[in-house]
């Protein structure tokens, strides 16, 4: 029977342990998921003041464009300004949780340019990808690019026979026609 209670008694230690142990990773995931936020809602607002300041640069843009008489263009400056004012401010004003919100809708609402930007990004990331891992084995092995070199193919492959040879020898070289140099007489 004391086996029984000391058994007992170990299982409700142990569901004990458990239970402070996920209490305790609970709470080091919410500090962490925390400080993620918080970094990103300081990057975003870092970002959104560099893209206003930005918008003001364009609104310069567009007041020189101005004084040189080009006003067509200087519609476009402005107007460009204003845009990137918009996003400034968004990024500025905007915490993590309501642009996670808008993207999502975004994607709900066009499914395809999600699409379209996955397939984008993906086949960016595959040349990346692929550049850089030749740079690297290049790197590993020493080797110097070289240039290749096309391998042009006949459509129809050439037959040859048993006693044909695979290649024929390059001419002989003519025999030289002039009288053989005498030796200079030495001094």
């Amino acid at each position: 029977m004391m086996a029984d209670g000391s058994v007992g008694e170990a299982q409700e230690k142990t569901q004990e342990l458990a239970g402070e142990a996920q209490e305790r990773a609970k709470e080091a995931a919410g500090k962490a998921q925390e400080g993620v936020r918080r970094q990103i809602d300081d990057r975003a607002s870092q970002v959104g003041e560099r893209v206003s300041s930005t918008a003001g640069d364009l609104r310069s843009v567009g007041e020189e464009l101005r004084k040189q008489g080009k006003e067509g263009p200087a519609k476009v400056a402005d107007r460009a300004a204003e845009e990137t004012e918009k996003v400034g401010s968004y990024l500025t004003e905007n915490g993590p949780d309501k642009m996670l919100e808008d993207v999502e809708d975004f994607g709900r609402q066009r499914p395809w340019a999600v699409l379209a930007g996955g397939v984008a990004v993906g086949v960016l990331a595959a040349r990346f990808l692929k550049a850089s891992s030749r740079n690297r084995y290049r790197q590993r092995n020493g080797t110097v690019a070289r240039a290749q070199v096309p391998q042009t193919t006949t459509s129809q492959p050439v037959r040859r026979t048993p006693v044909e040879p695979v290649a024929t020898p390059p001419p002989a070289a003519p025999a030289p026609t002039s009288a053989p140099a005498t030796p200079a007489a030495a001094p």
